[in-house]
């Protein structure tokens, strides 16, 4: 919910080993389990990116996006079941799993739709899972012969960084909007906003003058995280968990890591917006709306898993095809929110297998030079996945 690009499987895959589960099911069971989270993950990255790249808003895309990944949520649990226990573990374990999906799924929907907080549906669909995981796990089971005592402290201690992120996003995504409207305006009027001009190319393609999405100081989901660290920092602290000139190591190695990453999706959104600004997107949309014509709905997922496949991340798969898939549906009169939902959920379920994430995966669990094993093993799966969300796409455009 809060990490991502391969996070949730570095940091799972060494644990489920410590627990007994042989190497590639350990890569298998994060890597599948986490895809429904991803769009809704690190704060909403990917689904800002769909946002930015559309100029839609969360409430016109949200609902769908979330419904579609909430009930992808239902068959991740029994590809985790199979992926660790095979089938007799899927006969043994299948209520269980898909209770847990479904609490997730529909908390992730009733926190990113309902409530308006799209930049934690996911981590409060993964905690929300958690806690039922751990209160049902014991049914049909034998009783523990004993039980080890888990202290409070650290376990609060541990938690806090996640806290005090969730209070700094409901303290200013949700509490302004309720009780002090006007906080909520003059926070929102602090904003990064640039006037373009109008363009035509040789060839006579316009771009309409405009203004690029509000880019707001205070209440960006960037801006969220960097006083939730700040904060964290602060509580690791003074809980001595920190040598002197921690934090400078920290500021610094963080600069380091997000170098690369962050040079690929600027030169992605410069990619994109020169495709759209120039005609490309247009272009591209005509020609995919004739080739494909009325299956269209099946084939949105797709693109985006190819996307997400190609760019390693579900957001960089939305900022290159968001827009293209976009036009597509205009252009072949199919509802914009679904498609991009489509968008969005094939990306968020194919990027788990991005290169880049199985490599960082296999080494955590001591599976260097397997990645082709990995491979094999759970493409089938993240296909079974993308072509439920085919399905649900179709129903979809067909019941709007």
């Amino acid at each position: 919910g809060a990490g991502g690009f391969g996070v949730p499987v570095a940091v799972t895959a060494p644990l489920l080993v410590g627990l007994g589960f042989s190497p590639l099911a350990a890569v298998l069971i994060p890597t599948i389990g986490h895809g429904w989270a991803v769009t809704f993950g690190s704060l909403g990255s990917s689904f800002n990116a769909l946002m930015s790249a559309t100029g839609l808003d969360a409430a016109t895309l949200s609902p769908s996006a979330s419904l579609f990944l909430g009930l992808a949520a239902l068959p991740t649990g029994l590809m985790v079941v199979h992926a660790a226990d095979g089938w007799g573990g899927v006969k043994r374990l299948a209520a269980k799993a898909m209770i847990i999906g479904g609490v997730m799924g529909g908390v992730q929907y009733l926190v990113a739709v309902k409530l308006g907080l799209w930049n934690i549906g996911s981590f409060a669909g993964g905690m929300a899972g958690l806690i039922v995981g751990v209160a049902i796990a014991g049914w049909g089971e034998a009783s523990p012969t004993s039980r080890e005592r888990i202290e409070a402290k650290p376990l609060l201690i541990a938690l806090s960084a996640y806290l005090v992120l969730i209070l700094f996003t409901v303290g200013i995504l949700l509490i302004p909007p309720i009780f002090v409207p006007e906080l909520k305006q003059a926070l929102g009027e602090i904003a990064i906003k640039v006037q373009f001009p109008e363009t035509m190319t040789a060839l006579g393609y316009i771009s309409p003058a405009g203004t690029n999405k509000p880019i707001s100081i205070f209440t960006h989901a960037g801006a969220i995280l960097l006083y939730a660290s700040a904060a964290a920092f602060v509580i690791y602290k003074r809980a001595g968990l920190y040598a002197a000139g921690a934090g400078k190591r920290i500021v610094s190695d963080t600069a380091r890591k997000m170098m690369t990453s962050s040079l690929s999706i600027a030169l992605m959104v410069a990619m994109a917006v020169v495709m759209q600004q120039t005609g490309m997107t247009e272009a591209l949309a005509q020609g995919l709306a004739n080739s494909v014509g009325m299956a269209f709905p099946a084939v949105a997922p797709w693109i985006g898993a190819i996307g997400a496949f190609m760019t390693g991340s579900n957001t960089n798969s939305n900022v290159v095809f968001a827009a293209l898939q976009m036009r597509t549906a205009e252009l072949l009169a199919y509802s914009v929110p679904i498609i991009l939902a489509a968008q969005t959920a094939g990306a968020a379920l194919a990027s788990v297998v991005a290169p880049t994430k199985l490599i960082v995966g296999a080494s955590t669990a001591g599976m260097e030079g397997e990645e082709g094993r990995v491979m094999r093993a759970v493409i089938g799966y993240i296909g079974g996945l993308v072509l439920f969300i085919s399905l649900l796409t179709v129903l979809g455009t067909i019941f709007d």
